[in-house]
């Protein structure tokens, strides 16, 4: 099996994730995910797959931040493992690779949101990737 890890620059890159990021933002159309991204690569956000045998198995999505709390730090807004290859350690490499990356960078931290049915993914950052749970997120619709 071949492995590589890379950031996705390019629009077909990005087209060729979109099944595997929908798998994790249901409610995103091709059009709106490409409009979306766009207007967030902006903003500094980054998108990268682990892939396996050319194929994207992985994808993470994130940006620097800065702030009081978490000093210059590493946000990460989407991790998705693609259905058929859960649980073969695959989001545990690709988290590890950014937690790498982030370091050699300047990042004081890495910091992340998931869902609070989200069980088994808190399981996964608690027990494998030793993050702490510090803090409850809220939002408000408008």
């Amino acid at each position: 099996m071949s492995e590589n890890i890379q950031e996705l620059t390019y629009k077909e890159q990005w087209l060729e994730a979109f099944p595997v990021m929908k798998q994790l933002r249901t409610e995103l159309t091709e059009d709106t995910y490409l409009e979306l991204l766009q207007e967030m690569k902006k903003d500094g956000y980054t998108l990268y797959a682990l892939y396996e045998n050319n194929k994207i198995v992985s994808l993470t999505g994130f940006s620097w931040r800065t702030n009081f709390y978490n000093k210059r730090h590493i946000f990460i807004y989407d991790l998705v493992t693609d259905y058929e290859h859960r649980s073969f350690g695959y989001g545990e490499k690709l988290l590890n690779y950014i937690h790498n990356w982030a370091k050699e960078n300047g990042a004081e931290y890495v910091a992340l949101e998931s869902g609070i049915q989200r069980n088994n993914a808190h399981r996964f950052y608690e027990e494998k990737l030793d993050y702490e749970k510090w803090c409850y997120s809220f939002r408000k619709s408008l």
